[in-house]
């Protein structure tokens, strides 16, 4: 059983910032689970365009506003408490916070807290030692 709160986390390995969000990751692929979790704030006022290709997520918001633009079809959704978004064919999407967003986010496969987003938002696909990679989605 692993028990843990995301202000534990704070300012360790597991505490991942950039100019326009805070991942604290609560479950790793270490834990060898199949997934990750992640707690997420991302700013008030920024824009941040992911794409996940190597990744299924969900996202599930539990505090603020704002929007999701799936950059492949142009769509606009509204994002607010209680909005839950799923990215099961990869897409290209960008946030903008208008408020700050609290966001719960599961990854699959797990990520490792290595990750890295390149200049497309890509996570690259880094499996833990004496794991095998995971077959194509």
């Amino acid at each position: 059983m692993l028990v843990t709160n995301r202000d534990d986390l704070n300012d360790s390995e597991r505490d991942v910032k950039s100019e326009t969000w805070r991942s604290r990751r609560m479950v790793l692929a270490r834990e060898g689970v199949g997934f990750s979790v992640h707690d997420t704030v991302i700013y008030a006022g920024t824009t941040s365009t992911f794409h996940y290709q190597n990744h299924i997520e969900a996202v599930y918001c539990v505090q603020g506003e704002g929007t999701l633009t799936n950059e492949e079809t142009g769509e606009v959704h509204d994002l607010r408490d209680g909005t839950l978004y799923l990215l099961d064919k990869h897409e290209k999407h960008t946030v903008r916070a208008t408020t700050e967003l609290r966001m719960a986010c599961t990854f699959n496969p797990p990520v490792t807290g290595r990750e890295v987003h390149d200049e497309n938002g890509v996570y690259p696909l880094i499996v833990e030692d004496g794991d095998s990679a995971p077959a194509a989605v």
